[in-house]
């Protein structure tokens, strides 16, 4: 995801004639390996608070390397000073080379790798915090580090794209919601209860369709942007799984390993689906272009 993200920004620059081998590179690591110390202070945080203990749910999308016991806890922390200090020292050279926003940018994300799990998952802004971190700021920032300045129009492209992992963990969140207000984790789902949540991530996923059109009809980019709308036909079932409440069982046809996750896993097909059209109407736009 975070790779897609850089990526995005490095073709939106590549598009603009500001592509630089050296610099796309260095982002595409340094924001891998923030990304790396964001999941490694995730999984601390959660278990020294107790979250993550027999969590069945946590274990359901990824290993946990303490709860597991994959390391010991100083174990741990070098292999944070190592995931940590590369992304700092990648970051300090691309603010030595392009100054100007990257170090606000470079600050920014360090503020969201130290306190998504806590407090912001907490305080239900972790689900916005997702939104803006793998749309503007690293679509975005990517872009800006290449070019040199700021486009609103990659700004709106990178909220289609975030809007795809946001769903996917407003679906997750909405799915152990119960087990996440039991522990005190208040993400927006437990906020808003079910209902809304369900109805929250429909409108985030018309939303990413209508950005779309709103794109092609402002000129910002082409035709090709419309191949999202071949997503349509899942459209149907999908409204009639998050028009519903979670079902007490998984239907019998229910892919096994994936229960207890519901409405996350409905999301992901979504989102899967829609990404890869979205990713190839980019390409095509900006070949033709």
């Amino acid at each position: 995801m975070t790779f897609t993200a850089a990526a995005l920004g490095g073709l939106l620059a590549w598009r603009a004639g500001a592509f630089q081998w050296d610099l796309w590179l260095a982002t595409v690591l340094g924001l891998m390996f923030a990304h790396a110390t964001n999941n490694l202070l995730n999984d601390y945080t959660d278990s020294r608070r107790g979250i993550d203990k027999d969590n069945y749910y946590r274990n359901q999308y990824g290993v946990h390397v303490l709860e597991d016991g994959l390391m010991s806890e100083s174990q741990f922390w070098r292999y944070v000073g190592v995931t940590a200090g590369l992304a700092l020292v990648l970051g300090g050279w691309l603010i030595y080379q392009r100054s100007g926003l990257t170090l606000d940018l470079m600050l920014a994300g360090a503020f969201f790798v130290l306190f998504y799990t806590w407090p912001l998952k907490y305080y239900g802004m972790g689900e916005p915090a997702v939104l803006l971190v793998w749309g503007p700021l690293m679509v975005g920032g990517s872009y800006y580090v290449l070019a040199g300045s700021w486009s609103w129009d990659v700004t709106w492209l990178s909220l289609v794209f975030a809007l795809g992992p946001t769903t996917v963990l407003f679906g997750k969140h909405t799915d152990k919601l119960e087990a996440d207000r039991s522990k005190g984790v208040n993400t927006l789902p437990v906020i808003l209860g079910e209902a809304a949540s369900r109805y929250s991530v429909l409108a985030m996923i018309a939303a990413q369709y209508l950005l779309c059109l709103a794109l092609v009809w402002s000129g910002s980019f082409s035709w090709p942007l419309l191949l999202v709308l071949v997503s349509l036909p899942v459209l149907p079932q999908l409204f009639s799984v998050y028009g519903k409440p979670k079902p007490a069982e998984p239907p019998a046809d229910y892919p096994s390993g994936v229960w207890p996750l519901w409405f996350s896993a409905f999301a992901f097909q979504h989102t899967r689906r829609f990404t890869s059209l979205f990713l190839l109407g980019v390409i095509v736009d900006t070949v033709l272009a």
